[in-house]
């Protein structure tokens, strides 16, 4: 998985019907009532964690992922990857602190619920949300890949969560802080190599960008001379590099959109390439970056 946000790539193989899986079993084995018996990963690690069968999925996975999202891991006791990954989970749901479930089906006792769920391999986590499927993958992720996956479901289910603190952009911001612009960009560098699109790190490495082209420039004498050559792209990409620095993004990106629609080839190319690094800093979430996203669109095309 290359990617934690909710992709659905999963689902193209054909639709979950989950419809069938409210029809109650032939003859469902009653609850019980102590511990549930042992699923793939152990026992439960808590309230966080449940042991999923066809008596119970209708109450404990999609009535429940109506409020809260609902992990289901499908593995098999004695499976290495499931064995593997299954404590990773467990340990990760009672870190959420019920912010979402994690649901546990051993395949090996409930082979009729692998089949609605059309399993590709083993193991795979599916996550539930409002009581549809919203997203999926096979196999097992690195830990930092799990963690952004499952903030992407907390997403989907609207739940309001913080990030979890990395000590890895700790270093990496603290090099940014201090000036030391090759350290900075080495952790950021490292840290993407280990998570692709960690986007904390890609706004960091733009940054470090950012802070190398200003350095030495003058900002009054770089804006003057960017509102005295209005077609001088080099002067027009420092004077927004620096009212991004300065706290005036939307300006520096109606700037560069301006200059987008005056210039053609590769000087329209690369006026287009250092805006895309400006809304990096921003993130994709910030609304001006979003509206600056629809008037390059306009000013391309």
């Amino acid at each position: 998985m290359s990617d934690p946000r909710i992709t659905s790539s999963i689902f193209t193989r054909g639709a979950v019907d989950l419809s069938a899986l409210r029809t109650p079993a032939p003859s469902p084995a009653p609850a019980q009532a102590g511990p549930p018996a042992a699923a793939p990963g152990g026992s439960v690690g808590g309230a966080a964690v449940i042991d999923v069968t066809e008596a119970n999925i209708q109450s404990a996975v999609l009535e429940r992922s109506l409020t809260t999202p609902v992990v289901v891991f499908f593995g098999a006791a004695g499976y290495p990857e499931s064995d593997q990954f299954a404590p990773v989970l467990e340990r990760l749901a009672a870190e959420g602190g019920g912010t979402w479930l994690l649901a546990r089906v051993d395949v090996q006792q409930q082979p009729r619920l692998a089949q609605m769920f059309q399993l590709q391999a083993l193991p795979t986590t599916y996550a539930i949300v409002g009581g549809r499927p919203v997203d999926a993958f096979p196999g097992v992720v690195p830990e930092p890949q799990l963690r952004q996956w499952l903030q992407a479901v907390l997403k989907a289910g609207g739940v309001s969560v913080a990030e979890p603190e990395d000590p890895r952009l700790d270093a990496a911001d603290d090099a940014l802080m201090d000036g030391d612009l090759d350290a900075a960009e080495q952790a950021y560098r490292k840290i993407l190599a280990e998570t692709p699109n960690d986007a904390a790190a890609e706004a960091g490495l733009a940054q470090v960008g950012l802070a190398r082209r200003v350095s030495g420039a003058d900002p009054q004498t770089a804006l003057a001379a960017a509102t005295a050559n209005p077609d001088d792209v080099d002067a027009q990409l420092l004077a927004a590099d620096i009212e991004v620095l300065s706290g005036q993004a939307e300006q520096a990106y109606q700037r560069l959109v301006g200059l987008v629609r005056r210039t053609a080839g590769e000087d329209r190319e690369k006026v287009r390439q250092h805006l895309v690094g400006l809304f990096t800093i921003a993130g994709p979430e910030d609304p001006t970056v979003a509206s600056a996203r629809r008037a390059l669109a306009s000013a391309l095309f």
